[in-house]
């Protein structure tokens, strides 16, 4: 048989979905079924209880994976990051989770992290250029 490759720029988003369920059946019948549980800690606006930034992260595999936190400018510097990220942590301890896994940008909050204890465990340089994208855990225990 022969094998016909074809790079699409701005494909569609079914072609993705054909790959992530082949590979979703592969990785259940050699490892664990995937099956992940999006969290969000939100901050809400008292006066109308819109939401203004939060965290949001997926758990899989027995892990919390933190995809994405904003707290809005005029709330910076009153810890609401550590809350957001310690209510995920707890969150994530509560349900057995092994710890917790994130990335974030040279120019954004590694410093932030690393104070709550994170370690690095990648790093990649020039992403994008002139700067680094850091790959840093927390890690509750150790399961086996």
């Amino acid at each position: 048989m022969d094998t016909f490759l074809e790079i699409r720029e701005q494909p569609d988003e079914s072609e993705r979905q054909v790959i992530l369920d082949a590979l979703d059946v592969y990785n259940a019948r050699v490892a664990v079924p995937y099956s992940p549980r999006a969290i969000a800690v939100l901050i809400k606006d008292p006066r109308n209880g819109h939401t203004t930034g939060g965290l949001w992260a997926r758990c899989y595999y027995d892990w919390l994976n933190i995809e994405l936190i904003f707290v809005p400018e005029q709330l910076r510097g009153q810890k609401i990051g550590k809350r957001l990220v310690r209510s995920a942590e707890h969150w994530a301890c509560q349900r057995g989770c092994v710890g917790v896994w994130l990335d974030t940008f040279e120019f954004q909050a590694p410093a932030f992290y690393r104070s709550l204890g994170y370690e690095t465990f990648g790093q990649l340089h020039n992403y994008p250029r002139g700067f680094g994208r850091y790959f840093l855990q927390k890690v509750f225990y150790t399961r086996t």
